[in-house]
Order: C-alpha cells, then sequence, then structure tokens
C-alpha cells in the first residue's frame, strides 16, 4: 500500500472516531466529558446520557460503559497516561453506579 493511500485511510479512520464520539448515534454525551479529571463525574455524564438516551439499542449500562471503552480504545494511543488513569478509574466509578461487580472478583 502506498504512503499516500495509507495516510488517507488513517485520516479517515481518526474522522470516523471524532465523528462517533461527538454524534454517537446512541447516547447525547456532555461536552468534554472525557476529558475531566473526576473518575465519578464522567461516570455520572454517562450514566445520565445513557438513561436518557431513547435511540440506544441495549441497556443503559451497556452503552455507557462501550462509549467509555470505545473512546479509551480509539483515543488512548494518544492520551496522556494520566487521563487514561482517570478513565479507567471511570469505568470501575461506572460499574459502582449500576450496581455491577468490579475487577478482581471474577465477574466483569
Amino acid at each position: 500500500m502506498s504512503e499516500s493511500r495509507k495516510r488517507d485511510q488513517q485520516a479517515a479512520a481518526k474522522g470516523w472516531s471524532h465523528r462517533v464520539t461527538k454524534t454517537s448515534d446512541a447516547l447525547d454525551l456532555e461536552e468534554g466529558v472525557f476529558t475531566r479529571k473526576d473518575p465519578r463525574a464522567i461516570a455520572q455524564s454517562l450514566k445520565e446520557s445513557a438513561e436518557s438516551s431513547e435511540r440506544r439499542k441495549s441497556d443503559p449500562y451497556r452503552s455507557a460503559m462501550s462509549m467509555l471503552t470505545f473512546y479509551l480504545n480509539r483515543a488512548g494511543k494518544n492520551m496522556p497516561d494520566a487521563q487514561r488513569q482517570v478513565l479507567e478509574a471511570a469505568k470501575d466509578e461506572l460499574r459502582s453506579l449500576y450496581g455491577r461487580p468490579g475487577k478482581g472478583s471474577g465477574k466483569s
């Protein structure tokens, strides 16, 4: 594959993930939710977005966790370690808000 074509595909992929995060068909996300420094605030915002959405296709917990995981997987390469840790902690907070077992409990 030529370098030019590879760059075009990378740019398209980057634009796609940005568009999904900004205009998700399932959740209306609060502006800047993934840049917050408080894991509990991130989890609470995702929970509220998921529970108020009428377009999501799965239960609120799964939709919220999927969006958080998607963001971590797509933006994580370029994310500072400190923010990655905040978002990983937000996953635990989201589990807690929904009364789900956390990491290390044998279930996820």
